[in-house]
């Protein structure tokens, strides 16, 4: 059993997305980011970051002690390892996974997170940032819709590149970009949306939506996709 410490957001998303696609069984364990759950001392005891996710493997391979991992990256790489799958064997095959693995986690998370802080839950809107992150975060799509313009997914085969950066790639619209800019960008995001294993993960945990009360409006609506109450 491995334990997932979770709220329903991109990087929460990631980790219930794989462990569905693994078929590896878990237990919810809710993070209340609003309500400052990540900053409890038995959280960080596994999270030092004070970040979720995180998880607890209470089987681990070889045995012994449970495992605990935190940071969305390397809990993929640690489940594909442990399961053997989404992640290919072969150097080659494995290194062009993981460089599309550090990419999302290095920039199209950094990015994509900035872009809807300064445009949502900043403050003060400043005009400067909010281009700047917004057209960083278009120049990444542009990356990913010319590298899937002659492969089906960002390795080749579906795998961990894929499944960390579809949470953040798929809230496109909210950046101002169309479907017709990126048509193998649209297309991936289509095809990766249509696995049932993806609907799975994305719903897990939606009744914790409704636990939000701590966020604002415009928070929420970032997050959940949710319109501000009048």
């Amino acid at each position: 059993m491995i334990d997932l410490y979770y709220w329903p957001t991109p990087n929460g998303w990631k980790i219930s997305i794989m462990l569905e696609e693994t078929g590896l069984p878990y237990k919810l364990i809710p993070v209340n980011i609003g309500r400052g759950d990540q900053f409890k001392p038995e959280f960080l005891a596994i999270s030092p970051n004070n970040r979720m996710p995180a998880i607890v493997d209470h089987d681990p391979p070889g045995g012994g002690a449970p495992i605990s991992v935190f940071e969305s990256g390397a809990i993929l790489l640690y489940l594909a390892e442990k399961t053997g799958q989404l992640i290919p064997s072969d150097v080659r095959g494995r290194y062009d996974v993981t460089q599309w693995l550090m990419w999302q986690m290095g920039g199209l998370g950094p990015m994509t997170g900035q872009a809807g802080h300064f445009s949502q839950y900043a403050p003060e809107k400043i005009p400067y940032a909010i281009e700047r992150y917004t057209n960083e975060v278009r120049r990444l799509y542009g990356v990913m819709d010319k590298r899937l313009a002659d492969r089906p997914y960002l390795a080749g085969e579906y795998s961990i590149a894929d499944i960390a950066s579809f949470p953040w790639a798929m809230l496109y619209e909210r950046y101002g970009v169309s479907a017709d800019e990126l048509p193998s960008f649209k297309r991936w995001i289509d095809a990766v949306r249509a696995r049932p294993a993806v609907a799975r993960g994305l719903a897990a945990g939606s009744e914790l939506r409704n636990q939000s009360q701590s966020l604002d409006d415009e928070a929420k609506r970032w997050l959940f996709g949710k319109k501000p109450q009048a």
